[in-house]
């Protein structure tokens, strides 16, 4: 029988945030708890909810009260976490910390304590950053703090692991490729009754996602004359091509008088969306919906015929996977990971550039009037290229791999004790990262001429505080939480 974990899932971005990196931390605990493991959340506390919460799955959730400075990420403070933290990994008896996002304060501490309280620890890249601004330099460093004594790391993307082995100086090996993925009930195209009641505007009132029934396919044939609708759903971030779509959206307009644009979602560029609006006076053509939750986001999908993506970067993209599995024609730019997540028949690629944007809406339209793209069988094939159960499987591998219960050629492809470049002595049983202190300083001694010794001392003050809060809160002390309840664990073979 396969063996079972305790995870803890620690990033400052969770629910009820909506996004990308929530819903895969959401859709892979979920998986992974019908698999047979324990699973907890660690995260900051959001506003209505601080304290341990239990989602309806039985999912249990620290809401820790942090202070947030930025976009939903926590202040960082490096030890402060430590106390809290050692609490809830005592009481859930947790074996592997899985920490999340690049900008998340709370999963690089995590990862810190867990590496010094001897717990096995993964890390999950879900963004790209360059090289040469001062914020990415200073972000890079950190990550490479971060991942210099972390057990296996985890990119949604190839691009996304290209991008972190060259940020964090990591051995390619110990970097596993490991897509997200859409929950296909969720994201379903129009059934014939919607699009007859409701003529593709609103199908809230009847639409049923949790049916298990497949989706009926409705063939929206349309004419040269036919309305389109541009469906846009993004946090209005610079990084996120808002700019790009505010200078776009003119234009397109302007070329296709018989379109309009749905755009959800907030953020500090939506003034400038809404003032472009005002200043064209596009109120009846542009519909400004604001923020909306995870489970309204199939239902404005399935008001439009063309999904816009316009980021400037992106590992993955799972919004684009979202779009086309309700049966919508993407056009996105190539940026990031996302060229890997769809096939070519699905989408339409532009430059990150406002003429090359509009260009590519505009083919996406004549092809859409012309009838060459079967949008009506988008979701059946997304539905086969991604699973959560997969993406769950396969980090099971990787918890299998690091806590050494599988065998070292299975997991790295050789023998982690023979003579491999790029194989540091620091490793020990099965090729994981040891936890004796003097191995952990040399690795992080490599870091820099000064940022080493830095680092360093950080360690070194963080064992010291994990030595002090074991003889002032022994653990003895600390009652531990009984298990929810859960299914067996399901057959792998």
């Amino acid at each position: 029988m396969a063996p079972t974990y305790r995870i803890a899932m620690v990033c400052d971005f969770f629910y009820p945030q909506p996004g990308g990196i929530e819903s895969h931390i959401y859709q892979l605990s979920t998986k992974l708890m019908d698999r047979g493991h324990k699973v907890v959340i660690i995260t900051h506390a959001y506003e209505g909810r601080t304290g341990v919460r239990y989602l309806t799955n039985g999912l249990k959730v620290y809401y820790v009260p942090f202070m947030v400075v930025y976009r939903s990420a926590s202040f960082p403070t490096v030890f402060s976490f430590f106390p809290i933290f050692r609490n809830i990994v005592l009481r859930e008896r947790i074996e592997i910390v899985h920490g999340h996002a690049s900008l998340s304060s709370l999963a690089h501490e995590g990862i810190l304590h867990a590496r010094t309280m001897g717990l096995r620890t993964v890390y999950t890249d879900h963004s790209l950053f360059g090289f040469a601004d001062a914020g990415s330099i200073l972000a890079n460093k950190l990550l490479k703090f971060s991942l210099s004594d972390v057990d296996h790391v985890i990119c949604v993307s190839h691009t996304c692991k290209e991008n972190t082995v060259l940020r964090a100086s990591l051995d390619p090996l110990m970097v596993s490729v490991i897509p997200n993925a859409v929950v296909p009930e969720d994201f379903k195209p129009l059934s014939p009754a919607e699009a007859t009641n409701n003529n593709q505007k609103s199908s809230s009132s009847n639409n049923n996602t949790s049916s298990n029934q497949a989706p009926v396919p409705v063939r929206r044939l349309l004419g040269p004359h036919d309305p389109i609708t541009i469906v846009v759903i993004s946090r209005l971030f610079y990084n996120k091509g808002t700019d790009l779509l505010t200078a776009a959206i003119p234009r397109i307009l302007q070329n296709h008088p018989n379109t309009r644009f749905i755009i959800a979602g907030d953020g500090p560029k939506s003034i400038d969306l809404e003032q472009m609006i005002e200043q064209n006076v596009l109120q009846d053509r542009v519909e400004m919906l604001g923020s909306i939750r995870h489970e309204e986001v199939r239902n404005v999908m399935v008001r439009g015929h063309i999904y816009l993506h316009p980021s400037l970067t992106e590992a993955f993209g799972t919004v684009i996977v979202e779009a086309a599995s309700c049966g919508l024609y993407v056009v996105c730019t190539r940026v990031g990971g996302i060229p890997e997540v769809l096939p070519s028949h699905m989408t339409v690629f532009a430059k990150p550039e406002e003429d090359d944007l509009v260009a590519a809406t505009g083919r996406a339209i004549a092809d859409l009037r012309a009838n060459k793209v079967r949008t009506e069988l988008f979701h059946e094939q997304v539905k086969n290229m991604y699973s959560w159960t997969d993406v769950a499987r396969r980090t099971e591998r990787v918890y299998n791999g690091i806590c050494g219960d599988i065998s070292e050629v299975e997991f790295y492809g050789h023998d982690a004790t023979a003579n491999v470049a790029g194989w540091t002595a620091t490793r020990g049983r099965s090729g994981v990262r040891s936890f004796a202190l003097i191995d952990r300083l040399k690795r992080y001694y490599g870091c820099g001429v000064w940022a080493g010794k830095l680092f360093c001392i950080v360690v070194i003050v963080d064992y010291l505080l994990y030595v002090f809060l074991e003889w002032w809160f022994p653990r003895r002390n600390i009652d531990i939480c009984p298990d929810w309840p859960r299914k067996n664990k399901v057959k792998t073979g």
